[in-house]
């Protein structure tokens, strides 16, 4: 696997993998995936494999699950994705707060590809731009139960870390055109979340 780089984001133990591809006069070739040089960056086994097509102006999320955790290793096939991601373990420098990160992806031959790694203990989701293909791999199984979501409009989100431009998008969309599941749009405030036992299953360093 061509690893170009890996960054951190503003949430500890979130990361961004960047990996290249091979090209020629036909077009290109790319490992997107090899479990020894993923281990190497985060670290975890894929127990589960996950695609899904969204429609323009679609939101998703804020998903979430334990018992067991579920990291999600997640990138854009065809589209353009801005992943949203919500720290929600007690105890973090960053508990409550909600990072943004674009992930648009070109059929040109001299774009990049990249993972973004959404660890266990942060709530994930998205909003898409375009008619959007994702794959995500995930470390846990999916287990009916022991899920929750909170909603991306909640008012006690705090949004001090994300980039203004992505910010402003989402919170247009919100409040005009998004297209949401009645699941998500019915999904916890931070506040509703933090008073139930379940919370407590997702404790900085324990996750």
């Amino acid at each position: 696997m061509k690893i170009i780089q890996s960054k951190d984001l503003a949430i500890s133990g979130v990361r961004v993998i960047k990996f290249g591809k091979f090209y020629d006069h036909r077009g290109y070739f790319t490992e997107t995936f090899r479990k020894s040089d993923i281990a190497k960056e985060v670290g975890f086994d894929i127990v589960q494999i996950n695609e899904s097509l969204s429609k323009k102006n679609v939101v998703r999320g804020l998903h979430f699950q334990w018992n067991p955790y579920m990291g999600k290793l997640v990138r854009t096939v065809k589209g353009h994705m801005v992943d949203l991601i919500l720290d929600i373990r007690k105890e973090s420098p960053t508990y409550g707060k909600m990072i943004a990160y674009d992930m648009p992806v070109s059929l040109d031959f001299e774009s990049e590809s990249e993972w973004i790694w959404v660890p266990a203990g942060c709530a994930h989701g998205n909003f898409f731009k375009e008619v959007t293909m994702i794959e995500y791999l995930c470390s846990g199984e999916y287990s009916q139960g022991c899920e929750a979501c909170i909603s991306p409009a909640a008012d006690d989100i705090d949004w001090s870390l994300c980039e203004p431009k992505l910010y402003e998008e989402i919170t247009a969309l919100l409040k005009e055109d998004a297209v949401m599941s009645d699941k998500d749009k019915q999904g916890f405030s931070l506040h509703q979340w933090e008073n139930k036992k379940e919370s407590d299953n997702f404790i900085y360093g324990s996750c």
